[in-house]
């Protein structure tokens, strides 16, 4: 399996990993400077995330998968700044970002509690270029939780592009409340699997080997994007089928321990 760089995926939660991925991942990938955004929507799809649409002059066309970071910079000048993945697809005209909100978190309890319609951040991408998806081939899509947010991108832009049959996808969650984008993800075909309530027919569970099966098909690429436990046990199921390990990307993150 390759992970991708440590980068939070919600405030305070930085992924683990290597520094950077090998040489022979890198891929180029656009990347843009700092730039002032003008918060256009808020709503809250969920309990504890609150779903960001930004307009961003002249920013720079990402690829799904990317991120960007949210810069805070307090009277005193003090700064906090953390990584969300897009949810938007590159034609859109608005940036799409999903935060989690966390309670301890200096920005996220900010972007949910505090930002309204109309306000500015300072924002800085897109970032990444190991854990996209470009369009062109087929890939399995894996996600735990809000580690689904990059993946919303990819249906998107599947959309987009008209190939929606290149992507298969499985998500697990706690409780169907809890997950977000859950209906586009179900009208996308994806396996979505609660481990504290039935789903269904189906009891509570996490998702097995035997979920995985039938969205398996060589040549795909396999994504994997959720907290550090969801991430490795899924990787590790990916692997124990038979995917070949180049072929599994891997972003997790977890708890930092600190909220700056």
């Amino acid at each position: 399996m390759t992970e991708g760089g440590p980068r939070p995926e919600a405030d305070g939660e930085p992924a683990a990993g290597p520094t950077d991925p090998p040489p022979r991942l890198r891929r180029r990938a656009p990347a843009g400077g700092w730039r002032t955004a003008t918060v256009r929507e808020v709503d809250r799809p969920t309990p504890r995330t609150v779903r960001l649409r930004l307009e961003v002059p002249d920013r720079v066309d990402h690829l799904a998968g990317q991120h960007y970071v949210v810069r805070l910079t307090a009277e005193d000048g003090y700064r906090a700044q953390r990584s969300y993945s897009l949810a938007s697809a590159p034609g859109d005209p608005l940036l799409e970002l999903l935060v989690e909100r966390l309670d301890d978190g200096e920005v996220s309890t900010y972007l949910a509690d505090v930002v309204e319609v109309g306000d500015e951040l300072e924002v800085r991408g897109p970032i990444g270029g190991w854990f996209v998806w470009e369009g062109d081939g087929p890939a399995l899509l894996v996600g735990g939780g809000t580690g689904v947010v990059p993946f919303v991108s990819m249906l998107r832009t599947a959309r987009e592009l008209g190939r929606e049959d290149l992507l298969r996808v499985a998500v697990s969650t706690r409780t169907l409340a809890e997950l977000p984008y859950v209906d586009e993800l179900r009208a996308a075909g994806a396996l979505v699997v609660t481990t504290r309530e039935p789903s269904g027919i189906r009891p509570a569970g996490r998702l097995t080997a035997a979920d995985l099966v039938p969205l398996w098909e060589p040549g795909q690429t396999a994504y994997v994007c959720g907290s550090t436990p969801f991430a490795e046990a899924a990787g590790q199921l990916l692997v124990g089928l038979g995917v070949p390990e180049p072929d599994v990307r891997v972003e997790r993150f977890g708890p930092s321990g600190s909220s700056g």
